[in-house]
């Protein structure tokens, strides 16, 4: 499930993509919070509560969950599947945030990455998992953080213990194994070349050397078209074919959509498999205030209603989703 990769780009463009590959629907839709939104973190007495203190565009699974997106200050988040992932195990009294509002409380909360890490080395709070619904499946994620800065973070639950990787320099994420073991992979397909020979499976260990390659390999441009265009074919390059899926390995499945955050610019761009056009919000065109209310932009099944250039203006004033709560008794 799902390739990152950031491109560092001349004149501070910074640019992350992302693939979101899944076995069946995943029930996306695209979702714009304003500043101000009072969130708890879903897990009974013990949960979380902040005030958000940023506006964020994101895209959702299921609608019970933020699975990727940008905030107005060019914070960026990204969850993948992890299946080594192992959460600490949780007393019912340690303030939890549900893992369906990870991203969401960094893209509430922080600017930069430096930051959300920041925070997270404190250990105040405990991320707590919980079976994806109708699967009884385990959600086992690690989630990736980029900013305007070009700086990127990598998170993730390894053995119990939060294990964080925060440099720059890890522009690539995919899924297994943990990324001390992608980093060695890099490493090893780096002394080969990518122009002599690269690894073609949809396996993610294939997908971060051919990701790692293609984001150093594609030009270096001020312009933010070529630029864009140039990081939409290096995630496609990583993308699985629609309609191939390996049911005992999740994290190999079709590609179900794509996005590009643009953290310089502030626009969001979005790419489903079974639509012809890339489009885009363009932040500049969207009232973020508190009392600018929630919207929505209804995607429809398996993302195939077509849209094409800034669809800011399409928006529609909608409740919002509830995110998929965790209880002490089932933790």
């Amino acid at each position: 499930m799902c390739t990152r990769l950031v491109y560092l780009g001349p004149e501070n463009i910074v640019l992350t993509a992302r693939s979101m590959d899944w076995h069946s629907e995943i029930g996306t839709n695209i979702w714009v919070f304003p500043r101000g939104m009072e969130r708890t973190g879903n897990v009974g007495p013990a949960s979380m509560e902040w005030t958000a203190e940023y506006g964020s565009v994101i895209a959702s699974a299921y609608d019970i969950a933020t699975t990727d997106g940008m905030n107005e200050a060019g914070l960026a988040t990204n969850v993948l599947w992890l299946t080594e992932s192992d959460y600490p195990e949780w007393d019912g009294d340690t303030p939890g945030l549900a893992v369906s509002l990870w991203a969401q409380y960094l893209l509430d909360n922080f600017a930069t990455v430096a930051e959300a890490v920041e925070n997270h080395r404190k250990e105040d709070f405990v991320v707590v998992s919980d079976e994806i619904p109708d699967e009884g499946r385990f959600a086992t994620l690690h989630l990736s953080i980029s900013d305007a800065t070009g700086d990127s973070a990598i998170l993730e639950y390894v053995d119990g213990e939060l294990t964080i990787h925060h440099d720059q320099e890890y522009q690539v994420m995919t899924n297994s194994p943990p990324f001390d073991q992608q980093l060695a992979l890099d490493e090893y397909w780096s002394a080969i070349g990518g122009t002599v020979m690269l690894p073609g499976t949809n396996r993610p260990a294939d997908r971060f050397a051919r990701a790692s390659f293609y984001v150093d390999a594609i030009p270096q441009t001020q312009n933010r078209r070529t630029a864009t265009a140039s990081v939409f074919g290096a995630i496609r390059n990583v993308s699985v074919p629609y309609g191939i899926s390996t049911p005992d390995e999740p994290h190999i499945s079709s590609t179900r959509w794509r996005t590009v955050a643009d953290h310089r610019d502030r626009r969001y761009y979005f790419e489903s498999a079974l639509s012809p056009n890339v489009f885009w919000l363009d932040f500049d065109g969207i009232d973020f205030a508190p009392d600018a209310g929630v919207r929505s932009l209804p995607l429809g099944e398996k993302q195939a209603n077509v849209f094409a250039g800034d669809v800011a203006t399409e928006l529609v004033e909608t409740e919002p989703f509830e995110f998929l709560g965790v209880s002490a008794s089932s933790s």
